[in-house]
């Protein structure tokens, strides 16, 4: 399945264009060992805020690549003063994201105190803490009998404290542990939706301004805990190792998502043009209008700012930054450092990028793609 993805990558992309997503990330885990440009382990054993009985390694023991697929297992061992070990696998400072859909294929572990997570933290948690970086809880399993075959969504924030909002979601046969789901959120600028398999199951709107932590960048966690104040501890009948299995991680964004979606009142004279070619390789031109402006006031100008962001939302280019006056403009947009470019530093790989046209209070945003 791995291969075949792999070869069939553009066709893919094409298709979740047409559907208004497109793969701007992923991990297939069809490496021989884990993407540490991707992804870094955390360690310890400090109860991580929920008195788990687990330490966190990044040991091959714990966390590795087999068949395809990213296995974190949990051990009954003593390590570090704890009682078992694990993995808890983040990719804060990495790969980082605002709405999208996202999602992982995993197949689950099972029994009392298991306790596996799909999920997201805000990027700012070193600096404004938890809840207030705000949460996104894609997956979570707490085993043991019935539990088994029960899957949980959940957001928290901040809210005169701790706040939170969520659902759960039942197998109809079996367990989660019996084979692969796929568990996933459609996030965008006024809800975030849950899905498992593709049924959806809960949706919470994020409009409210108290929710403005769902607005921002989160990175993913995987992880597999071993007990903890909702799992409670392991008993006598739960089997150790527990092994959760992750085939893929993907993320996708809405052709029609922006850097920042707010809408604007302008009038629609106002325009940034699709580029052209698109792809390119390795320039392009972006086109762009401004609208007649309004003389009354005084105005004969605007200042007009078209930059370049890649799929992080870091800014790569500033192509345009002066007062315009109104009329039809364009303006290239050459990816490689040579032949004295302004616009960059150094030559950009390939991928997708998007450019965005502010003047006044008009703001849109376009996505264009770089192959090379």
């Amino acid at each position: 399945m791995k291969k075949l993805f792999f070869v069939l990558f553009i066709s893919i992309a094409v298709s979740c264009q047409a559907q208004n997503y497109q793969l701007i990330w992923s991990d297939e885990f069809s490496d021989s060992t884990i993407n540490t440009s991707d992804w870094t382990h955390e360690t310890g054993g400090s109860g991580w805020g929920n008195n788990e009985l687990e330490y966190y390694t990044n040991r091959n023991v714990n966390s590795y690549i087999q068949n395809g697929s990213l296995v974190i297992e949990a051990k009954k061992e003593s390590y570090g003063g704890k009682s078992y070990t694990s993995a808890r696998m983040i990719t804060k400072g990495k790969r980082y994201f605002t709405y999208g859909k996202i999602e992982a294929r995993i197949k689950l572990p099972y029994g009392k105190g298991i306790w596996p997570a799909f999920w997201m933290l805000g990027e700012n948690i070193s600096t404004i803490g938890w809840p207030a970086c705000g949460e996104i809880d894609i997956m979570e399993l707490i085993g043991g009998g019935a539990n088994d075959k029960k899957i949980y969504g959940t957001a928290h924030w901040e809210s005169n404290g701790h706040a939170s909002y969520g659902g759960n979601y039942t197998l109809g046969t079996g367990i989660f542990a019996d084979d692969y789901h796929v568990f996933s959120i459609v996030w965008n600028s006024k809800t975030i939706q849950w899905f498992v398999d593709g049924s959806k199951y809960v949706t919470i709107d994020i409009t409210p301004a108290g929710l403005a932590a769902f607005h921002k960048n989160n990175f993913i966690i995987l992880n597999l805990a071993v007990g903890g104040n909702w799992p409670g501890n392991p008993d006598g009948t739960t089997i150790f190792p527990q092994k959760m299995y992750i085939d893929y991680v993907r993320v996708y964004q809405d052709a029609a998502t922006t850097i920042d979606e707010e809408e604007s009142n302008e009038p629609e004279s106002f325009m940034l043009q699709n580029n052209f070619p698109n792809p390119f390789n390795p320039e392009t031109e972006i086109s762009y209008q401004i609208a007649p402006l309004n003389l009354t006031k005084g105005e004969t100008s605007v200042l007009v700012s078209l930059k370049v962001y890649d799929f992080l939302g870091k800014e790569v280019a500033t192509l345009v930054n002066e007062e315009k006056q109104s009329g039809k403009y364009s303006v290239k947009f050459d990816t490689t450092a040579s032949g004295g470019n302004k616009h960059i530093s150094s030559s950009l790989p390939s991928g997708v990028y998007y450019y965005t046209m502010t003047a006044g209070a008009f703001r849109e945003t376009k996505k264009m793609m770089l192959l090379k």
